[in-house]
């Protein structure tokens, strides 16, 4: 069996990840934090809550982590409890992401662009750095996977979405990058990047326009939202073997966005 570790994991796209990893043969060290009132509308106990609802429902195959993506060190403790529970780490999703916005760049409170920094870019920085020398240490390393959580911001300049726009950029330049530093060794890099997907960070972004969250998937060819359960059948089909393609890649998973 493969061992996943998942971060962003207490909820939406990240808890969506670990169900199909779990259901495709995976062990998963689910992590996610919220400290103090640093991200509106989310609390540490709502995310302890969310972990550990889902670890129940899968008797033993998912083990629920408090840790905060932005401390290096609470990424190193996560990589050695998934070493320590299996032997191997084979699989890791960074899916740890905030939105805030609703105004122009020049606009836009220092603060706001500090926190989607330290979570949406640093937080895959951080994962990245502790998790790959243990996916290199890998019996096989050629079955193992990173795979980042970019969104269609990545793609595109996004209205009063200037520092969200900025980060979802630098993460999908980190992973280009750091699948040009993996190259010979087996470990493949990519990104995902859904459109506008049934999550608390839709409706927060909703608000943010002061508009329906139907608004904003009209702009997706697909005319709906997609689903939290769509996006991670394409993040698991990324952690596959099968996946390998898609290395240095960023997957548009976004139901044909355009703004």
């Amino acid at each position: 069996m493969r061992t996943a570790l998942v971060t962003g994991a207490a909820r939406g796209i990240g808890a969506a990840t670990v169900r199909r990893l779990v259901e495709t043969g995976h062990h998963v060290v689910a992590l996610d934090w919220c400290a103090g009132d640093s991200v509106p509308g989310l609390s540490p106990q709502a995310t302890r809550a969310d972990l550990e609802s889902l670890a129940s429902a899968y008797d033993g195959q998912v083990l629920p982590l408090i840790a905060d993506v932005r401390e290096p060190t609470a990424l190193t403790q996560a990589v050695d409890l998934a070493l320590e529970r299996a032997g191997q780490l084979d699989v890791v999703v960074a899916a740890a992401a905030v939105i805030t916005g609703g105004s122009a760049l020049w606009e836009t409170d220092p603060a706001e662009l500090d926190l989607m920094w330290d979570i949406d870019v640093l937080g895959v920085w951080n994962t990245a750095v502790a998790a790959v020398p243990a996916l290199l240490a890998n019996p096989d390393p050629a079955g193992c996977r990173f795979v980042a959580v970019a969104s269609s911001a990545a793609q595109h300049g996004l209205f009063h979405l200037a520092g969200y726009t900025a980060a979802k950029h630098a993460v999908a330049g980190m992973v280009k990058a750091l699948a040009a530093d993996l190259a010979g060794t087996g470990v493949t890099a990519c990104a995902i990047s859904p459109g506008s997907t049934a999550t608390a960070m839709l409706q927060a972004t909703a608000t943010l326009y002061d508009v329906d969250t139907t608004e904003l998937a009209s702009h997706q060819l697909l005319r709906r939202t997609l689903t939290p359960d769509e996006i991670a059948a394409t993040i698991a089909f990324a952690c596959s073997l099968e996946g390998a393609a898609f290395n240095g890649s960023i997957i548009n998973a976004d139901g044909g966005f355009t703004p």
